[in-house]
């Protein structure tokens, strides 16, 4: 037992100065978003009316994850309700994570509630236990009510169940349903043809201008850690640990969070090691956990036979290096093997196809349907879109096979 004296926390922190701003969740302040000067610009133009109390431009934002969408967005709206105020505009913007709030009902429900202010509207919005067309109601009556103009972001808007809520929000206004409100939609995607298979008139309304934000290069990447560095103390920072790890994202996947995440890791493992730098050594190691976190995140709270399936696809992967996926029988066959090692029954075919749809609905995995001609039919492929060793080392640990 240590003396009551002793300290058994330590009370400063030798490599972080402020590590907040290493978080993925915070938003940089003015100066901090980098790499991304056009983009910003081409979407203030979008929704510059706003300012003035007309309707903005309802935008479609598309790029892979960690290309700044979000960032941008916010940033953007955040900006534009400051200017607004001064011109005597009363605006503001409201922003729904639809990986989360994926029905209808979750997303009304987070827009109504995030806009309301109940001191003066006396309208409540509860958690739930109201209709979808009651919290639809709510939210216009806040609206005119409260706003002259009310930019709604949604982002992951692939992850919605259906294009409902952009029928309602796109044409709130043509429909009657606000009339002292200007709405404008900011949606935001990872998957380029998400618009093939938006409903035609949604497609009229919400793609009224469309961005595409490219995947970071290595001297933005770079730039964008530079800007965040301050969250280290002084000197802590070897001179090539940046730009190792500015390489290694570039030439992986160009993703801002996924380079913040290793700068961060890197920090980590220099503090555990009790090492007074973060040394450009630490920047692989980072790269590692930084994967090995961010795929256990995806599939914590998963079934053993959800398990099943990913394992059958590493196992699939790692010992053939075809690029364009594996047929469903062929993962179905490596699934029953592993059923039987782990003594477990295996669930039926229509069963796994089922677990398939739902890890490329995470994203986690790609199909892509093929057709066989006459004689064979169509089909379809999976391809795992993490690290096969990564997922393998995963679903292995902790005695998980």
């Amino acid at each position: 037992m240590p003396d009551a004296g002793d300290d058994l926390f330590t009370r400063e922190d030798p490599i972080f100065a402020n590590k907040e701003l290493l978080e993925i969740s915070h938003l940089p302040g003015e100066g901090r978003i980098v790499g991304r000067d056009d983009e910003i610009s081409d979407l203030a133009t979008a929704v510059n009316p706003a300012i003035f109390g007309q309707s903005p431009s309802n935008v479609l934002i598309y790029g892979k994850t960690g290309t700044g969408k979000s960032l941008c967005a916010k940033y953007v709206s955040q900006r534009l309700v400051e200017t607004a105020s001064e011109e005597a505009v009363n605006a503001t913007f409201a922003y729904v994570d639809c990986a989360q709030d994926t029905t209808e009902t979750q997303a009304v429900q987070t827009i109504a509630d995030s806009v309301n202010q109940s001191e003066l509207t006396d309208i409540k919005v509860p958690d739930k236990g109201l209709s979808t067309a009651t919290y639809y109601k709510r939210l216009w009556r806040i609206l005119d009510a409260t706003y002259d103009v009310v930019l709604i972001i949604l982002d992951e808007i692939d992850k919605l169940e259906n294009d409902d809520i952009l029928m309602q929000l796109s044409r709130a206004g043509e429909a009657g349903k606000i009339q002292n409100c200007k709405l404008g939609v900011i949606g935001i995607s990872n998957k380029i043809q998400y618009k093939d298979r938006m409903d035609e008139r949604v497609k009229s309304s919400l793609c009224e201008r469309e961005f595409v934000f490219p995947p970071y290069d290595a001297n933005q990447l770079r730039d964008i850690m530079d800007a965040r560095s301050d969250a280290f103390r002084d000197g802590v920072l070897d001179p090539s640990t940046i730009p190792r790890a500015a390489a290694l994202a570039a030439r992986e996947h160009g993703d801002a969070r996924k380079a913040i995440d290793i700068l961060r890791y890197a920090g980590e493992i220099a503090q555990s090691n009790g090492a007074p730098t973060v040394k450009e050594i630490y920047v692989t190691q980072a790269r590692e956990r930084a994967e090995t976190d961010r795929f256990r995140e995806l599939i914590r709270g998963s079934t053993p036979h959800s398990r099943y399936v990913l394992q059958a696809l590493a196992v699939l992967s790692l010992s053939n290096q075809r690029k364009d996926g594996f047929r469903t029988s062929r993962v179905y066959e490596i699934y029953e093997s592993i059923c039987r090692q782990e003594g477990s029954d295996s669930l039926s075919l229509r069963r796994v196809r089922d677990l398939l749809k739902e890890h490329a609905f995470l994203d986690i995995i790609e199909q892509s349907k093929h057709s066989g001609g006459s004689a064979e039919g169509s089909y379809t492929k999976h391809q795992l879109l993490e690290n096969p060793e990564v997922v393998k080392e995963v679903l292995t640990e902790n005695g998980d096979s």
